[in-house]
């Protein structure tokens, strides 16, 4: 998988997320968070944009709020 994957997956996973959240600043902290839970799941398994997409927001949902 190339890196346009998975920057088109971090992309599309952080403007859901955004979407959902207006609250949550452009470049917040989870938004490295994201980054690096996209790039460990890159490395576990061939996965596609959406596949990776879908997992960041699975993953941004589960991040407690107050932490970030």
């Amino acid at each position: 998988m190339d890196d346009a994957v998975l920057k088109n997956a971090t992309e599309t996973a952080w403007m859901v997320y955004r979407a959902r959240h207006p609250d949550v600043d452009l470049f917040d902290n989870r938004r490295c968070l994201l980054e690096r839970h996209l790039l460990r799941r890159k490395e576990e398994c061939e996965s596609d944009a959406e596949e990776l997409a879908s997992l960041g927001i699975a993953y941004l949902n589960r991040l407690p709020g107050e932490e970030c």
